[in-house]
């Protein structure tokens, strides 16, 4: 088992590992509540943006579903009227400076999920690791947006936001501890806290937070070609793979929801689990693969091109949120203060 995996394990109990590393969690406690009273004292502040800004992040470290949230609140508020952007850290990406990204923009420059979100929902999307900078650009290039999702942004305090909606899945809290005994990015607050609803990606509530369940399941397959052309993926073509030799690879932090998700719709696949944020150099299965099912993620870092006799079908996700969140989440967008 890989070393990342092994540790996403050990955050699940509270045993011999997750105790060894409890003491550095103590030292990463410390500089949380260090970072929150200089807040709170004005020693750091926050900056304000134009338009509203909807933070979407999770409290664990891994694959808890902010990507796709953050595209099924794009939808949401398009539907009530707004014109969304994204920013993005855009993890992996070689430089850190403030990027517009376009559609001929690589992962690596962009960042995989972010790249992913713009090619998706056709949002105007923006990265860097300074979200302010990366909002402030984002905004001077597209005025028409009225409102920003700052993606995995729940831990960047330095730009202010108006709402924010924390995301679990079905780990909830894991151990309970902080990084790197727990799982634990930030501790469980007792309540929801102002401005905020929970959604648990999962089957239900993962944690003692009342929220909302998000629905999850695999829309179809389509051809790498035609998903880069933006055609629709297909539920039919899961039965046309049938009784055929799959591999389903996967670079993703907790890859086996995905893998039983395919073999419920009939498929015999061979796992190919690969790090997150795999970059996908050179091929990791096989030349003579004949079919190959890969991740939307990793999708975006796969030319057509490049896959020689290899079938390569990427599988897309139906995500949605419950609509119920919709006008709590409007009515904080509102009222927000805005410069």
């Amino acid at each position: 088992m890989p070393a990342a995996s092994k540790l996403q394990e050990a955050w699940l109990a509270r045993g011999a590992t997750a105790r060894l590393l409890w003491p550095v969690s103590c030292v990463y406690r410390l500089l949380m509540a260090l970072r929150e009273l200089g807040y709170r004292t004005g020693l750091l502040r926050s900056q304000r943006l134009p338009v509203p800004v909807l933070v979407v992040g999770n409290l664990v470290v891994g694959g808890a579903g902010k990507t796709p949230t953050t595209m099924a609140l794009v939808q949401l508020l398009r539907a009530h009227g707004h014109r969304p952007g994204i920013v993005s850290r855009g993890y992996g990406r070689s430089t850190d400076e403030p990027l517009l990204v376009t559609r001929d923009s690589t992962a690596g420059i962009a960042g995989d999920e972010p790249l992913l979100m713009h090619l998706r929902t056709g949002a105007p999307v923006a990265v860097g690791a300074d979200r302010v900078a990366a909002g402030r650009l984002l905004l001077g290039a597209h005025p028409e947006v009225t409102v920003l999702l700052s993606d995995d942004g729940l831990q960047h305090r330095r730009l202010a936001r108006d709402a924010q909606v924390i995301v679990f899945d079905e780990r909830g809290a894991g151990n309970g501890w902080l990084l790197p005994a727990g799982p634990l990015r930030e501790p469980v607050p007792a309540d929801v806290p102002p401005r905020s609803v929970v959604v648990y990606n999962a089957g239900r509530p993962s944690t003692l937070l009342p929220g909302h369940l998000a629905r999850r399941e695999l829309r179809g397959l389509a051809p790498l070609a035609d998903w880069w052309a933006g055609r629709a993926a297909s539920p039919e073509a899961f039965a046309s793979l049938k009784g055929r030799p799959l591999i389903a690879a996967a670079g993703m932090a907790r890859p086996q929801r995905y893998f039983e998700m395919l073999r419920a719709q009939g498929l015999d696949i061979d796992e190919l689990p690969l790090p997150d944020h795999h970059p996908f150099t050179t091929l990791p299965w096989p030349a003579t693969a004949t079919d190959v099912i890969v991740t939307e993620k990793d999708a975006v870092k796969l030319r057509p091109e490049r896959m020689g006799t290899t079938r390569v079908w990427v599988a897309t996700l139906d995500f949605e949120i419950d609509a119920a969140i919709a006008p709590q989440l409007l009515s904080w967008l509102t009222t927000a203060p805005t410069t």
